[in-house]
């Protein structure tokens, strides 16, 4: 099994052409933010923001959500009913998405959409888990697809316990993406990427300040819009976790954790490590 590293994944960062606007770096939608864990979704989308994105739309399913990030304006919120009418590149579901009707309307939806590049976290693993029908859907997907458990939520998809998983990481990480035909980041101290065709690799980054709520939202973000930039789906995955946990590793040396550091410190801290990547791989490629 092949480490993500420096060399292995600067190779996929997609380059920004001099001529290029913000339609070219593709649109993300984000859908979850349900009552209590708005959040969750907030987090997800100022990720994708920062990772370079060109539109970033953000659809609550709580009722009370705030119309505007005040934060980062430049996120726009729009309607559950209007947000799978848009021309989208990537959508990210799960952030926050919590359980019932709706959730399982939109997970439904998403699921039925063979266009975009999609990427499923959180409440929309552990509804798919206990809804056959939607583990039916993803098995068919036929657009590019990321999933993004930790062990417990891995565990009730493959309905084993999480003790089995973590005895064999990269089985069960395999297990998945072939059962659902997808990519999967197994999250945890070294995250796993696989595919379904049989490839996997251990990043290198990361470290305990991770453990702590929203940084898996923030990753959620960070894929998808690597995703929306037309990153492969097994490129994005290895980019975004070891952009993740490299920007947790800086950060920790600098003295902003491990104890306290959030998730929100995490995303600036993203976008200026995605940018020395970027200089340092393009810095003699010509146009």
């Amino acid at each position: 099994m092949q480490t993500v590293s420096t060399h292995t994944i600067a190779s996929a960062l997609p380059y920004r052409h001099a001529d290029a606007h913000k339609g070219t770096f593709g649109n993300v939608a984000i859908i979850g933010g349900n009552t209590g864990m708005v959040g969750a979704a907030l987090l997800a989308a100022r990720a994708a923001l920062f990772t370079g994105a060109g539109r970033i739309y953000l659809s609550f399913l709580a009722s009370d959500a705030p119309s505007v990030d005040i934060m980062q304006p430049e996120i726009m919120c729009r309607p559950l009913v209007s947000v799978h009418q848009l021309s989208l590149n990537a959508i990210v579901i799960g952030p926050g998405l919590g359980k019932g009707s709706e959730a399982l309307h939109q997970l439904g939806l998403c699921l039925a959409n063979h266009t975009n590049s999609l990427l499923i976290d959180a409440d929309g693993l552990n509804n798919i888990a206990a809804n056959t029908y939607l583990q039916q859907q993803l098995s068919a997907r036929q657009a590019p697809t990321v999933l993004t458990p930790h062990p417990s939520e891995a565990a009730r998809l493959l309905n084993i316990s999480t003790t089995q998983i973590q005895a064999d990481r990269q089985a069960a990480a395999c297990a998945l993406a072939k059962r659902f035909n997808c990519c999967i980041v197994l999250k945890g101290t070294s995250s796993l990427c696989t595919n379904a065709q049989g490839d996997c690799t251990i990043n290198t980054t990361g470290n305990v300040a991770l453990a702590t709520g929203g940084t898996g939202d923030v990753l959620s973000g960070v894929i998808g819009a690597l995703l929306a930039q037309g990153v492969s789906p097994y490129d994005a995955a290895q980019l975004g976790v070891y952009l993740h946990g490299l920007a947790a590793d800086t950060l920790v040396v600098r003295g902003i954790g491990p104890a306290g550091l959030t998730a929100s410190e995490l995303i600036p801290e993203i976008r200026y490590q995605l940018n020395q990547l970027y200089r340092q791989h393009h810095a003699t490629k010509n146009e």
